[in-house]
């Protein structure tokens, strides 16, 4: 697996991290399970600003957790001002690999590297369907992708 070794600085998209008190954990710094919740947080802001998800109705959210890999860089405390690149680096038949960099505001840091295969997913009928076209188009729009890689 050589994808976290990749130069990952061509985010298009960024999302803001309100780091707060209950992300602490005992050793005062943020515990790792609230990383994955910051890449998810940054997921949904994304999906919002290309029109893909509404963000109100989740059984059209379109897309299910396949895999998630994460890479865990520095410790990151109360005062560190974070932020969360995300993009597509791939979209497959009836999949989308999105990857993320967790890092200070300035990009200076990173805290940690992760990417998640997404399947898409149609949640009324409970089955994975092809990505949609509108979905190929937007993404690879936004990204300065081939729609099907």
């Amino acid at each position: 697996m050589e994808w976290y070794n990749k130069e990952m600085n061509l985010f298009h998209f960024y999302t803001s991290i309100q780091i707060r008190y209950g992300d602490l954990d005992p050793q005062w710094h943020v515990n790792n399970s609230r990383f994955n919740s910051f890449i998810e947080q940054a997921r949904f802001d994304y999906l919002v600003k290309l029109g893909l998800f509404d963000g109100r109705s989740y059984f059209d959210l379109g897309i299910i957790v396949a895999d998630v890999h994460m890479v865990y860089l520095l410790p990151i405390t109360m005062q560190d001002r974070v932020r969360v690149g995300i993009r597509v680096a791939r979209i497959g038949n009836k999949s989308l690999t999105f990857e993320y960099q967790i890092e200070d505001e300035t990009g200076e840091r990173i805290f940690a590297r992760a990417e998640t295969v997404m399947v898409s997913y149609d949640y009324h009928q409970n089955q994975s369907v092809p990505v949609p076209d509108n979905w190929r188009e937007k993404i690879a729009a936004f990204e300065g992708i081939a729609p099907r890689s």
